[in-house]
C-alpha cells in the first residue's frame, strides 16, 4: 500500500530528486515546477497560513532580503494550504517580490514530504533546491532569519 511520505513524517533529504509537479500560485496560473528548478537554485518555503504573525516574519524577511538572493541567483516560492485568493492577498499586502503556492490539495507539500500540523497547515520547513536535488533543507525554518540561513547555506555548497 502506498503511504504519501507526509504520513510517515519522511521529508525530502540532502541529495533527493526534487518532484517535478505543476501547481497554483496566487494570480491562479499553473506553475510548472520542473521548469522553475531547471532555472537556477531555489529556495521552497512551507509555512502554516498566510497573514499571521510567524508566517508574515518569514515572509517578509525573505522579502527584505530578496535582492541578495537573487544577486546569489535564488529563486523563492513560498507554499501553503491556503486558497489562491488568500495567498493573493497576503502577497499583495506585503509586497511579496515572489510567488506563493496555494497548495489545498497538497500535492507539492506531499512530494516534499513535508509534514502538517494537525492534517491542515504545513510545518514551517525550508528546501534549497540545486540542480534538481536538495542541496540543504531545513525542517525547523525560522521565520525572522529565514534568509540568512538560506544564503548561509548557499554559501557553503
Amino acid at each position: 500500500m502506498f503511504l504519501p511520505s507526509f504520513l510517515l513524517g519522511k521529508p525530502l533529504n540532502v541529495g533527493d530528486k526534487v518532484p517535478t509537479v505543476k501547481v497554483t500560485i496566487d494570480t491562479g496560473e499553473e506553475l510548472d515546477m520542473a521548469k522553475v528548478f531547471s532555472e537556477g537554485p531555489t529556495l521552497v518555503y512551507f509555512y502554516p497560513k498566510s497573514d499571521t504573525p510567524g508566517c508574515t516574519n518569514q515572509a517578509c524577511n525573505i522579502r527584505d532580503n530578496f535582492g541578495m538572493l537573487r544577486n546569489l541567483g535564488v529563486q523563492v516560492i513560498g507554499v501553503s494550504k491556503d486558497s489562491v485568493q488568500n495567498q493573493a492577498d497576503f502577497r499583495e499586502k506585503y509586497s511579496l517580490p515572489f510567488p506563493l503556492v496555494a497548495d489545498k490539495d497538497g500535492l507539492l507539500g506531499d512530494a516534499f514530504g513535508v509534514q502538517t500540523l494537525v492534517g491542515i497547515a504545513y510545518r514551517r520547513q525550508s528546501f534549497l533546491v540545486v540542480d534538481g536535488k536538495v542541496a540543504w533543507r531545513d525542517l525547523s525554518a525560522t521565520p525572522r532569519s529565514q534568509s540568512e540561513d538560506a544564503i548561509e547555506a548557499l554559501r557553503a555548497l
